[in-house]
């Protein structure tokens, strides 16, 4: 009996160490599932987190300013610099800056000694050139008067007559050569050539004065300040966009509460190589004399588009060595990089020449170290992100 109790509990025990065994592998088992759960959990947890968020926006084809400033320069609509035609010493003038004068009005008078004795001896070398015409005549009308006696002969004839065309010749070369003086007399006066101010003066009384306008500054300027030519060089993405007929604002520092309408005349139809812009002008009405020539203006051109140019917020554009970029939300919320050409910089915001469409989704501040093909998380997005899955690249 004894023996045989043994043998039960002996069995027994076995029974509950394989039962504690068992459980004990349970145990183990169930806290290395768990853990692995846990991890794999924490590590999906951590991919989510390491997908960036990012607010994405359409670019803006609203028209953000429909006009442009551009600095512009001011000049008188006629300007012309008066030199001389004759040479000689001043005498006199008639006329300082800031002088108006009015067509034909003398405002010099020249001294030219040597061009008056030119004169004095063109009428005499005139005058003797006429008495000799005159007696050629005389002597071939009485020569002919005794070719019917047989006392000239016919050669004689021909003779006196060639001699009087040659004499009739050298008489209207003296009377252009005095002409021709007289005319260059009269240049002795200087003149206005047409309604206007005089708007510099460089020389005096005594001053010697040489002909021709390539030997030094002109006498005088006059010039046609009623109205004015504004002269602006635009920038050849906008040409297209500036209509002959365009009104344009023109203000100036010495108005500063004050605007002046004018209107594009003309444009150079040419592009300069050295800036990239065209140079255009304007007509602008000074009839109370407000504005003067050659001062500076800043000038604001009304555009005319057939269509709105996209713009985007100044934070969506990146800039380092691979240029001007803007990073997009594509298929599968995976970033493509664009190539963008700004047409203007307008602070907060950036007017786009190419590169984007309407339907682009840009993001508007990207993240740093955000490269092609990155999973993003869009914010606000209604569905929820897909699994994670590895960038290009290789990296998790």
């Amino acid at each position: 009996m004894g023996e045989a109790r043994v043998a039960i509990s002996v069995r027994k025990l076995g029974l509950f160490a394989l039962a504690a065994g068992l459980a004990l592998v349970l145990v183990v088992v169930s806290g290395i599932r768990a853990r692995e759960e846990s991890e794999a959990k924490l590590r999906q947890w951590t991919d989510e987190q390491a997908i960036p968020s990012v607010a994405v926006i359409r670019p803006d084809a609203r028209a953000l300013q429909a006009n442009i400033d551009l600095p512009g320069r001011l000049e008188a609509y006629y300007r012309a610099p008066i030199f001389a035609r004759v040479s000689g010493y001043l005498k006199g003038w008639s006329a300082d800056i800031g002088a108006k004068v009015r067509p034909g009005q003398v405002i010099a008078e020249i001294e030219a000694p040597e061009l008056d004795q030119q004169l004095l001896q063109a009428r005499a070398d005139l005058a003797s050139q006429e008495a000799s015409a005159s007696l050629s005549e005389a002597t071939l009308a009485r020569r002919k008067t005794l070719v019917a006696s047989n006392f000239v002969s016919m050669q004689e004839i021909d003779e006196r007559t060639a001699d009087l065309s040659n004499k009739k010749a050298a008489v209207k070369a003296g009377q252009a050569n005095v002409e021709r003086l007289e005319a260059m007399t009269g240049y002795k006066n200087i003149t206005a050539p047409f309604d206007g101010v005089v708007t510099a003066r460089d020389t005096d009384v005594g001053a010697l004065i040489n002909a021709g306008g390539g030997s030094g500054p002109p006498m005088f300027v006059i010039s046609d300040i009623s109205r004015l030519r504004v002269y602006v060089n635009v920038p050849q993405t906008y040409v297209p966009a500036i209509r002959i007929g365009a009104k344009a604002v023109i203000s100036v520092p010495e108005y500063p509460n004050r605007t002046f309408l004018a209107t594009v005349e003309a444009s150079s139809q040419s592009v300069d190589v050295a800036s990239g812009t065209t140079r255009m002008q304007l007509v602008l009405d000074n009839a109370g004399g407000e504005l003067l020539p050659g001062g500076y203006a800043s000038v604001r051109l009304n555009l005319q588009r057939d269509s709105a140019p996209l713009h985007i917020p100044a934070s969506a554009v990146i800039f380092n060595q691979n240029g001007l970029r803007v990073a997009t939300v594509g298929a599968g919320d995976r970033v493509v990089f664009k190539t963008v050409t700004i047409a203007r910089d307008l602070g907060r915001d950036i007017e786009l020449a190419s590169g984007l469409s309407p339907d682009d989704r840009v993001i508007a501040a990207p993240p740093d170290g955000l490269s092609d093909g990155d999973q993003v998380r869009v914010a606000g997005a209604k569905d929820k992100p897909e699994t994670i899955s590895a960038r290009p690249d290789g990296k998790g």
